[in-house]
């Protein structure tokens, strides 16, 4: 592959013409805009995106009847690897919650109620079946929440 014909498939793609890349980051995005439209329509008010630091990242910081929500999206094309939602790990918790706690500290808002959700999204038959699990996992064993 040259140098041009990668130039020339770039172009295709930022300009909506070609396939778009494929690999996991493709679906994720696919999977965290439909979760957004889904959070939103259930009455999420969305605060923050993608808000990352070096602990981890936060897929959704949103916001339902005066609750704080730090919201994980997990998604797959099918259950050979178990369930979306079981690929929140006791690490991944981990590394949710203290990137939860940077944000709280970030935006000054430590002292709110806060819970973590889990958007699990299965496309198993080529639709996918989308469920908000609302306060999927509580703080991590071990970990301790800043007052």
């Amino acid at each position: 592959m040259t140098p041009q014909s990668v130039l020339e498939r770039i172009v295709r793609w930022a300009s909506g013409r070609g396939p778009r890349p494929g690999g996991l980051r493709g679906a994720g995005d696919d999977w965290e805009m439909l979760a957004e439209r889904r959070l939103t329509a259930a009455g999420y008010r969305i605060l923050d995106r993608n808000f990352r630091t070096r602990s981890g990242e936060l897929d959704f910081v949103a916001e339902e009847n005066g609750v704080v929500c730090f919201v994980e999206v997990k998604g797959r094309r099918g259950t050979g690897f178990g369930l979306p939602a079981e690929a929140v790990t006791g690490e991944k918790r981990r590394r949710i919650f203290r990137t939860a706690e940077a944000w709280l500290a970030r935006k000054r808002r430590e002292n709110v109620p806060c819970r973590f959700d889990v958007v699990s999204i299965l496309e198993a038959d080529g639709t996918p079946r989308v469920e908000i699990l609302r306060d999927a996992f509580r703080e991590p064993a071990g970990a301790r929440r800043r007052r």
